[in-house]
């Protein structure tokens, strides 16, 4: 059984007789306090999808969830769900556009390695490579002779999402994201 401090982002709990997924992590250390970090999860139930609040010291002990994690690829959109194919035994897996409104920003039909997780044979959740490549489909133009260390400015991507890039960059161009932070890396 892991401590607190242990559990990231995406993974899966057995919290109050229920399996929940941790979406969001905040890590505080009180001042003039003896102990250690307190971190507040913002976790979902997976069966009903509620969502709430807990917050552990950084000793507590929690226990996972028994959890699958399969190989997908991103097929189509059906109404408000997201239709992911298995690569190995092309299985469809069905997400509700809210429960990963997060990551869709991220998913094209040529992001690779992306991992569907599975719990008690329902799709609750994705999660995804480090980096992905996305087109620039908006932004200002060029400035020639710009450096790669200067000035910033925002680009909107295929998917919607808009992140700060090098002034060298022009529309059209293909670039990698990581995902984590939501910040360009490099030229794809």
């Amino acid at each position: 059984m892991p401590k607190a401090s242990e559990i990231k982002k995406n993974h899966t709990i057995v919290y109050g007789g229920k399996t929940c997924i941790v979406r969001d992590i905040e890590r505080s250390v009180p001042q003039g306090r003896a102990g250690g970090s307190i971190y507040r999860m913002r976790m979902y139930d997976v069966v009903s999808g509620a969502k709430f609040d807990e917050t552990f010291k950084d000793s507590d002990m929690l226990e996972m969830a028994d959890l699958v994690r399969r190989p997908v690829m991103f097929s189509y959109m059906d109404g408000d769900e997201y239709v992911f194919l298995d690569d190995e035994d092309y299985t469809p897996y069905h997400l509700n556009k809210e429960s990963i409104a997060d990551e869709a920003l991220f998913i094209n039909e040529k992001t690779e390695s992306i991992q569907v997780l599975i719990v008690s044979d329902v799709p609750v959740a994705l999660d995804l490579p480090m980096s992905v490549e996305l087109e620039v489909v908006e932004t200002d133009p060029s400035i020639k002779g710009a450096s790669a260390t200067s000035r910033t400015k925002p680009a909107t991507l295929s998917t919607g999402l808009v992140v700060q890039v090098p002034e060298y960059i022009s529309t059209g161009e293909w670039i990698k994201v990581n995902t984590e932070e939501r910040k360009f890396q490099s030229r794809a």
